[in-house]
């Protein structure tokens, strides 16, 4: 089959594609058992397993993020809204709050506030995207430590816990929240014109509102579901430790999910957009990190690999970078 006879989807599906299979190939020459799943009292257990559960808060914040890059825009304030979320769901429960839907619903308001203010700043105020967001990325922490009274506040419930520790189906509930959320962001996406919205004032801004598109109120729509997607990750982190630590909680995870969008082919200048890729980069991200662990190389270079390996990933996926190669080909045979 000829490479150029592929669709434009298809090809910028390859590449991401088969750097996560290379990556977890690699992992099984350095672990021949990477591959192998235990079933113990009806839950999956293994390092394939472990992978897909902590790659979930980055994978959920790529889903946002892919909305918010496909209409030219960037959200770096989403590990802040983590901590946010993380902090309002965690003060519920010390507070007395015995609900797990209030809980839940009170970490999910707090992040559609925050994609909100986001929102409006950039789609009515016309603020960069980029300062809109560093506002919220340096003062969200702020709240988040004004929430939890700066102390790192610990908790024990049953029902909240379940969001990061749980299993349902045999596979811990974070994977299962992934897949939901995908579902109904992709059919959100793809099933009404929202999608077509969106791709349209990434590409135009200008061109979609004179043809009856509200740009302004399609970049608060995707902000405030980037916000949504934040807080889930942040519950998801907080029920995982059993507690919420602003200082910490989605700690630099922003650059994780703008790299995984990157990674799934999406351009920066907004426009084409791919969920499924952006959840592939996710998956490279957190498969890269178990490779280097795996390998045994000396923690003060994992940083190094990581980079090296992403720049190569990048690299493939690059058009011009391919035809370069292919000159070369062409003057060693000439």
């Amino acid at each position: 089959m000829n490479y150029q006879n592929l669709s434009p989807q298809l090809r910028r599906s390859i590449w991401p594609v088969a750097g996560l299979l290379v990556l977890l190939l690699t992992n099984v020459l350095i672990a021949p058992e990477f591959f192998s799943i235990e079933i113990k009292d009806g839950r999956l257990y293994g390092s394939l397993i472990d992978v897909l559960n902590r790659a979930a808060p980055v994978a959920l914040l790529a889903i946002g993020m892919t909305l918010v890059i496909a209409t030219g825009g960037v959200d770096l304030s989403v590990g802040s809204v983590m901590a946010i979320a993380g902090a309002v769901s965690a003060g519920l429960i010390v507070s007395g709050v015995d609900s797990v839907f209030l809980v839940i619903g009170g970490g999910l308001l707090a992040g559609l506030a925050a994609g909100f203010v986001n929102g409006f700043l950039v789609g009515y105020f016309g603020i960069q995207p980029i300062v809109a967001t560093l506002i919220l990325m340096v003062a969200g922490r702020g709240v988040a430590q004004l929430i939890n009274s700066g102390q790192i506040v610990t908790f024990h419930h049953e029902g909240f816990e379940f969001l990061g520790v749980g299993y349902l189906f045999g596979l811990p509930f974070p994977i299962i929240l992934v897949i939901i959320t995908f579902v109904l962001v992709q059919l959100l996406m793809r099933r009404t014109a929202l999608g077509l919205f969106v791709e349209g004032v990434g590409a135009n801004a200008s061109a979609s509102h004179y043809i009856g598109i509200n740009d302004k109120l399609i970049k608060l729509m995707v902000y405030c579901l980037s916000g949504l997607c934040a807080a889930l990750a942040g519950m998801i982190a907080a029920a995982d430790i059993g507690g919420s630590d602003a200082n910490n909680a989605g700690l630099w995870l922003e650059l994780d999910a703008i790299l995984a969008v990157v990674i799934g082919g999406a351009s920066l200048m907004g426009g084409r957009f791919s969920l499924f890729l952006s959840i592939i980069g996710a998956l490279i991200i957190q498969a890269l990190t178990i490779t280097i662990i795996l390998s045994g190389v000396p923690p003060k270079f994992n940083l190094l690999i990581k980079a090296a390996a992403i720049i190569v990933i990048l690299l493939l996926q690059s058009p011009e970078f391919r035809r370069q190669l292919g000159r070369i080909k062409q003057w060693r045979r000439a």
